[in-house]
């Protein structure tokens, strides 16, 4: 285009929209295209700068027998992800599932995610640009539903899995609380991000071994009516960006819900445990770090009050690292005794050893860990 007037102290916008062609790379591929401007005579050139990468593309899939997704492109999910009842969705390590806005996964019959160290399992929102500035939607809630797994459904299992940028997180949700058949069992896993509650369970047992549950506007974890919870070696984190937190976070919204969580670190904004005397309630805390200033009781034991875990995580500056730094008090201060046998590695492959530290993950020293 030619010929724009331009008055003095104004300005003129220019939106470009790049659509890539497919590249055949496994890996995003960088587009740079220059722009020429001339104004009064002298020319600008500003270069364009984008990355695109081949994914498969799918709308409202639906999985109705035993399926396994081991692919080498992201799979970019429109409308909802169903895995029917008695069929199995199995997703192989580095899979990466990118739910555009308004998109969910309901889970009728069983999924199974098997990531590891090297190649977890990502499922997030299919965004990866900038809010503004070098602010990424990598840390904005609300970007798709999230994840349900619906009464009926039993035997799921998430290991080193991460799971971002929900509107409601996980839900998990049964027919009755049974300790020894969970609904899920989550090894390793993060869950971060959501515009509500980062996991809900309710009327259905959920275990939680390693894992990170972090960043909810409402509650991190709600054990709802009939619920039963498992929560060993996990970091349950709070500093959400996106408005006040006006929940906890661990809600126990039900006198009937059970739970036992062992050598973690709960600490961030917000309250910490409601309600804060569980006295009568089938819910303790034990060789945990809190935030608050406190005394043990019958539900809580042998907790660490009142300590900063010193993670790595600075609000301002936009970054969230819930690893530990040296000094830490949480460093050396779990029970062995309560490590469970799923919990002997963290996310990262590190081992946690006879002398296992509070939390999901292990300290190494600072030139090893970041």
């Amino acid at each position: 285009f030619t010929d724009v007037e331009i008055r003095a102290n104004d300005s003129i916008f220019v939106l470009v929209e790049a659509t890539l062609p497919e590249n055949g790379a496994q890996l995003p591929v960088e587009i740079n295209a220059p722009v020429d401007i001339v104004v009064n005579g002298l020319t600008s050139t500003i270069v364009l700068n984008a990355f695109g990468r081949d994914v498969t593309r799918m709308h409202e899939p639906r999985i109705q027998s035993d399926t396994r997704w081991e692919s080498t492109k992201p799979i970019q999910i429109f409308d909802s992800l169903v895995v029917e009842p008695g069929a199995t969705l199995t997703l192989g390590a580095g899979q990466q599932l990118c739910f555009h806005a308004g998109a969910y996964m309901r889970v009728y019959g069983r999924l199974v995610a098997e990531g590891t160290p090297e190649a977890p399992v990502d499922i997030a929102g299919d965004r990866f640009d900038q809010v503004v500035g070098s602010i990424p939607y990598d840390i904005m809630s609300g970007q798709w539903g999230g994840i349900e797994f619906m009464p009926g459904s039993t035997g799921n299992r998430m290991s080193h899995t991460v799971v971002r940028n929900t509107t409601w997180g996980v839900e998990v949700s049964g027919e009755g609380a049974n300790p020894q058949l969970p609904v899920l069992t989550l090894v390793n896993c993060r869950l971060r991000n959501s515009a509500a509650n980062v996991l809900t369970v309710t009327g259905a047992s959920v275990r939680a071994i390693g894992c990170e549950l972090a960043e909810a506007a409402d509650n991190v974890v709600e054990a709802g009516e009939g619920s039963h919870l498992v929560i060993n070696h996990c970091t349950l984190a709070n500093y959400y960006l996106f408005s006040a937190v006006n929940g906890a976070m661990v809600y126990v919204a039900a006198d009937d819900a059970a739970g036992d969580i062992s050598n973690s670190i709960i600490y961030g904004n917000g309250g910490i445990v409601s309600p804060g005397d569980l006295f009568g309630y089938d819910f303790y805390l034990r060789t945990s770090l809190l935030k608050p200033n406190g005394s043990d009781d019958d539900n809580f034991l042998a907790i660490m009050w009142g300590q900063d875990p010193m993670f790595y995580t600075v609000r301002s500056d936009y970054y969230f690292d819930y690893r530990l730094r040296e000094g830490s008090p949480a460093i050396g201060a779990a029970d062995p005794a309560l490590t469970l046998r799923e919990a002997a590695v963290d996310f990262f492959g590190n081992e946690r050893g006879a002398e296992p530290d509070l939390g999901a993950y292990v300290y190494v020293p600072e030139s090893d860990s970041l």
